[in-house]
């Protein structure tokens, strides 16, 4: 597998700073007052170097199911469960990231930069009603540098909304439990 450019470093640092900003089972996490920010950086580098590596060879291939993996391991050492299918997505949405970069191209960076700039409403998917997925619970105000060298997942505190507490409940071992989506179907 190619390496990245020098130009592509930071670039694709944004982009997983973004990413873990904007994946919903991380920051209710946060919301609720699992994962330091020390913690979630050291979850951004360690998805970082998973696919820099730069005595990997030409033809070592990066397998989506190992990058799951480090996804599934990362929120574990966080206290976070996620339940919902989105490790998945997360993992499609860094693998096309990578390609990406790997090309010099940063469509769905500058996508996450656009969306970074215009307040998030995150979905609750209520386990009683599945087909509604127009519930939220209001404006998200976790913010991410675009400028750091390393990817900062260092968010502003997020207001704690008694509708998530209602939804994404703590269980009495103290993990955050995330609600199930419709599947959507994986490309890889």
């Amino acid at each position: 597998m190619a390496q990245l450019s020098a130009e592509s470093i930071p670039q694709f640092q944004e982009g997983i700073s973004l990413t873990l900003a904007h994946w919903d089972a991380l920051a209710a996490g946060i919301a609720n007052g699992f994962g330091t920010p020390a913690q979630v950086h050291d979850f951004a580098t360690s998805i970082f170097n998973f696919f820099h590596q730069p005595n990997r060879k030409e033809s070592e291939i990066i397998y989506i199911d190992d990058l799951e993996d480090r996804l599934y391991e990362g929120l574990i050492s966080l206290g976070i469960v996620a339940e919902d299918g989105s490790i998945e997505e997360v993992a499609d949405d860094l693998m096309m990231m990578h390609k990406e970069c790997l090309e010099g191209e940063y469509r769905s960076i500058q996508k996450l930069r656009e969306l970074n700039r215009v307040p998030i409403a995150r979905q609750i998917v209520d386990d009683s009603d599945e087909d509604n997925d127009d519930e939220s619970m209001g404006n998200d105000d976790m913010m991410v540098d675009s400028q750091g060298s390393l990817p900062n997942t260092n968010p502003a505190p997020v207001p704690k909304n008694e509708s998530v507490s209602q939804h994404r409940g703590v269980d009495k071992d103290g993990w955050v439990t995330v609600s199930s989506r419709k599947s959507r179907g994986r490309n890889h």
